[in-house]
């Protein structure tokens, strides 16, 4: 397991912690600290992969997000199985196991490889369109081989054994990136007070900091980074994020954060711990430090395993500690890549030859290298790699970039490495996500960010400020107007110092020119993810595709998990110069989310933290607690499930809960209904509209049940409206519905019918309402109130207004449970006071809390519909028995009408609420349990229907229920029977919905 390119010293990973890992069934050595691509480059391992297209050996090129080759499958089980996993951005663990997604019958020799040998004449842009269209009946067989060959990883066909989660965060400033611009701007946010969140991809805040030659401060770079971070840290309203990749910029300042909580330990989470969490923000303000990623220069042969990006050398020199090579040498156009130089040579490794594209260049990096003795080749670059499965040589020709000629035969030299720069290009597609169009820059020959739609500063290379110095100014400004804009005060800060070096600029060089022409010279890779070359963009361009949109989905330039991070740029430059125009006439392609891939348990993942969803509180929370209540989660609102006495079960509680109202009196706390204050000139023409039954009629002083459909006839919703005046009613709703009715009667207003005079107000959280319900009721009701509960003077489905404990209130006369009742709604914060009263004057009549469980049962006892639970989405109010709640005569079609009238709706054989009596009283039916007429009949069933609600009653003795069975209206009296998955069998009798006081005598006494 000898690593044969690792440094005997240097780099920042912990070599007393070695970690052995697998690739393709080899077993090899790393240290904490790598990530699987150092590892992989420290012990020599050359290919990873096969091009997607042509099955030709690739290594690896890059050390972060941008890497187009590295993406393996990860695990040694098939549940742990990760498929298309850059190997830069996964962190090395113990026994981590990792595969080629391709390759057969291995990496190293794919037969498929001849493919790469001959392919750019087979299998040029569009071959697949053209060629497997017919015949169309062999399409799936194509399509079969054609997805196996492309060498995609797969997903795993077991449970995935890991937790995932997500959460919702506010934050003052954002910032995105945490190298210089970003720990500048984080620090000038996070110093005026405002709650700032730094995100960052990477194992290590720090970005180039942590990799980079220069000094700050006369301190390696890396070590002012550890004191910013450190600072941060100490700061309460700033929170660091890091492996966060911040995926997707949405409308509004939303943006989602992908982090990989313990994708670093391992490839199961610790248990308890979840795997990944997708962080949902909003941010009053964004600054997008997202840096540059370096350009590749396209060359024959510059996919051979042994083609690297300078920046990337680097990194695994200084921050790794490997040398992924001996002889080196160096293409470029710019001054920055010489650091790759400086540093190989550090390294004690070899130098054979630089070749700069420009003519004379002398900047401070570029003489330290000549005085170093590298020998540095003007005007010229490498044309052409040699070599097959590992680089063998370079050949170095004299260019002309301007005319994109060789001017010279050129000289082939021995290396094992070529090192490229084509320039930086600003990471971009962030800020391009809403649509904001790159901007081209010709004095840096880059796209940096257009005009910003969002609340956001972009900061550092992204902005296209490149030097040292200047981009941590940059960023500390960025910073400081977020928070500025965000209501802080501003701070001021000592930069540090940066060391200052004369820089030359770069020249344009996108596709080095070979002698033998595009189309005749070796391949020039320019999306090596994709396969896609420069003669293929080029064919595209003479095949009519002009625009850049085109030239992408023809090419597949950009697609994949790349996103054009390496590619776009020289593609777009190759498309330009051939169809005779500018890059910027030719433009960008849109860049879309996600920025890196990010798992569907991220996505799917459970809620956590308190911002995810709110949680509502009646104002008679107090009271609860101090009942000792046990609590459900409805629509939102905590509201009393059940009050256990004496360590009594949920079955015990709501046993002595249900006969306290069926005896005596019990309450109810109701305020989590939706109530809905709807007033204008044209309220009662609105009602007749979306309820199915009439209002025109309905006199102040009454409320009417009523029933709300969708527009194909299936019940939405249900409650109780009460007429307040002519043109002021109460609409109550479910509690869960509430939010989707107010929505629902908006978008009715506003779209279909604007000319009605009617305005609607959300007013659940201004009233408390307090349910008494029993034959105690209006005896204590009476006690704590000056209206007149006579049964005449206050009869059924009325409502009055009065005082109640001194409280100005609303009285309603309507019942949920089938007794006697009355509904109190006071204000809010009036609530509790007015509770204490009752609940005084209750003691001599039995007063009992009940919660949502009992109101349940007591409400199903009277076959009395929740919808949600006893509708869902698929039954009309025929369906539920409930024909007499539908106006067929109103001059106004309502909402649903013709959808309730379609012929499928009419049909005797649909499902429809019944009741259902179990043969063994005891045995309570499962809700949601399946239903058949035939018991007998071998598997598959037919399934005939569904329990919808099902409890044990107290007050009748025996279990009951209420389903949707397929004719049940007519087929009262017959037997229905519920398989259950143990294997037994409930046997019950198809009856009335309505079990308990069918007249309803005890509601209206």
């Amino acid at each position: 397991m000898s690593q044969v390119n690792r440094l005997s010293q240097g780099g920042r990973i912990d070599r007393s912690q070695p970690l052995t890992f697998n690739f393709n069934g080899q077993t090899y050595q790393g240290y904490a600290g790598d990530t699987l691509a150092a590892a992989l480059l420290a012990n020599g391992v050359d290919v990873i992969g096969r091009s997607f297209k042509y099955s030709r050996p690739r290594g690896i090129i890059a050390a972060g997000a941008e890497e187009p080759n590295a993406v393996l499958q990860i695990g040694s089980t098939e549940a742990a199985q990760i498929p298309n996993v850059r190997a830069t951005q996964q962190a090395l663990y113990q026994n981590l196991t990792a595969t080629s997604t391709n390759g057969w019958p291995s990496v190293n020799t794919d037969l498929m490889g001849i493919l790469g040998k001959v392919g750019g004449g087979m299998m040029p842009p569009g071959f697949y369109y053209k060629t497997f269209m017919y015949p169309q009946n062999l399409w799936l067989t194509y399509e079969k081989y054609i997805r196996k060959a492309a060498g995609l990883g797969r997903s795993p066909k077991e449970n995935d054994p890991d937790i995932y989660d997500y959460m919702n965060q506010h934050c003052d400033v954002l910032v995105v990136g945490s190298g210089p611009a970003g720990l500048a701007a984080a620090l000038a946010a996070g110093r005026s007070g405002a709650r700032v969140i730094l995100a960052d991809e990477q194992e290590e805040f720090g970005g180039s900091l942590l990799s980079t030659r220069e000094m700050l401060d006369d301190m390696p770079a890396a070590d002012w980074a550890a004191k910013a971070i450190a600072e941060l840290e100490g700061m309460p309203e700033v929170t660091l994020l890091q492996r966060a990749t911040v995926n997707g910029y949405h409308d509004h300042n939303f943006l989602t954060i992908h982090q990989r909580l313990t994708d670093h330990l391992g490839e199961v989470a610790p248990m308890g711990q979840p795997r990944q969490r997708l962080h949902r923000v909003r941010a009053g303000r964004v600054v997008l430090a997202t840096g540059a990623h370096e350009r590749p220069l396209v060359y024959g042969n510059n996919d051979v395993p042994g083609n690297m990006l300078a920046d990337a050398v680097s990194t695994y020199v200084r921050r790794y500690g490997v040398a992924p090579g001996q002889k080196l040498v160096l293409s470029t156009n710019n001054d920055y890549a010489y650091r790759v130089v400086l540093d190989w040579l550090d390294a004690g490794r070899q130098v054979v030859a630089v070749a700069d594209a420009r003519n004379n260049p002398r900047g401070s990096w570029v003489e330290e290298a000549r005085r170093r003795g590298v020998r540095v080749l003007t005007g010229s670059a490498v044309v052409e790699a040699r070599g097959s499965k590992r680089v063998t040589g370079a050949r170095i020709c004299a260019i002309d970039a301007a005319k994109h000629k060789v001017t010279s035969p050129g000289e082939t030299v021995d290396c094992d490495l070529i090192v490229s720069s084509g320039g930086y290009s600003p990471v971009v597609h962030l800020a391009s996500h809403l649509g904001g169009r790159p901007v081209w820059r010709e004095d840096i020959l880059a796209f940096v960010p257009g005009e910003g739609f969002q609340k956001r500063y972009c900061a550092g290379a992204v902005n296209g400020v490149f030097g040292m110095g200047d981009s941590l100014a940059d960023g500390f400004e960025a910073g400081a107007k977020a928070a500025a804009d965000a209501g802080f005060q501003p701070v001021t800060g000592t930069l540090p110092k940066a060391e200052k070096r004369i820089e030359e600029a770069s020249v344009a060089l996108f596709q080095v020119p070979h002698d033998k022409g595009t189309s005749r010279a070796p391949k020039q890779f320019v999306d090596q993810q994709n396969d896609v070359t420069a003669a293929g963009i080029e064919l595209a361009t003479r095949e009519g595709f002009e625009s850049v949109e085109h030239v992408k989905r023809y090419t597949a330039l950009g697609f994949g998990t790349d996103q054009g991070k390496l590619g776009n740029i020289n593609g777009l430059a190759i498309a330009a110069r051939s169809l005779g125009i500018s890059i910027s006439e030719m433009g960008t392609t849109m860049f879309r989310p996600n920025y890196t891939p990010v798992t569907f348990g991220a996505i799917a993942g459970r809620h956590c933290g308190e911002l995810f969803e709110p949680k509502r509180y009646t104002a008679l929370q107090k009271w609860h607690l101090q009942q000792g209540a046990e609590f459900e989660d409805v629509g939102q609102w905590k509201r009393p499930w059940y009050f256990p006495k004496n360590g009594e079960d949920m079955h015990a509680a709501v046993a002595r809960e249900c006969k306290a109202v069926r005896n005596a009196v019990g309450i109810l706390d109701a305020s989590t209904l939706g109530k809905i204050d709807i007033q204008g000139p044209d309220a009662r023409e609105f009602l007749n509209r979306v309820y199915t039954n009439a209002w025109t009629k309905l006199d102040v002083g009454k409320a009417r049940y009523g029933l709300m459909c969708k527009e194909d006839g299936m019940v939405f919703d249900d409650g109780v409206t009460a007429c307040l005046a002519d043109n002021h009613f109460v609409m109550t709703t479910t509690t869960g519905g509430a939010a989707r009715v107010m929505e629902w009667l908006e978008i009715y207003h506003q779209t279909e019918w604007p000319e009605l005079k009617v305005y609607f107000t959300s007013v659940t959280d201004h009233w408390a309402t307090l349910t008494l319900s029993g034959p105690n009721s209006r005896k204590l009701l009476a006690e704590v109130t000056d209206i007149d509960l006579d049964k005449d003077a206050f009869p059924f489905m009325t409502w009055k207004e009065g005082k109640v404990g001194g409280v100005p209130a609303r009285v309603f006369r309507i019942s949920f449970t089938g007794e006697l009742s009355y509904e109190v709604n006071v204000q809010a914060d009036y609530a509790l006071g007015v509770l204490e009263q009752i609940a005084e004057a209750g003691k001599k009549h039995g007063l009992t809390p009940y919660g949502t469980e009992t109101m349940h049962v007591l409400r199903a006892e009277k076959g009395f519909i929740i919808v949600g639970q006893d509708t869902d989405g698929s039954v009309t109010p025929d369906d539920l028995g409930m024909g007499w709640c539908v106006g067929r005569t109103k001059p106004f079609s309502w909402i649903g009408w013709r959808g309730m009238n379609r012929e499928d709706c009419l049909k005797e054989n649909r499902k429809q609420l019944i009741g259902l009596k179990p043969v063994d009283p005891n045995k309570v039916l499962p809700e949601g349990a399946q239903l058949v007429f035939d018991p007998k009949q071998p598997i598959p069933m037919t399934m005939v229907g569904h329990v919808t609600s099902s409890y044990m009653s107290a007050a009748m003795g025996h279990s009951f229920a209420m389903a949707l069975v397929r004719g049940g209206l007519k087929r009262i009296g017959e037997r229905v029977y519920a398989p259950l998955v143990d294997g037994s069998v409930i046997e019950a009798e198809i009856v009335s919905p309505v079990f308990y006081d069918p007249k309803g005598d005890r509601q209206n006494v």
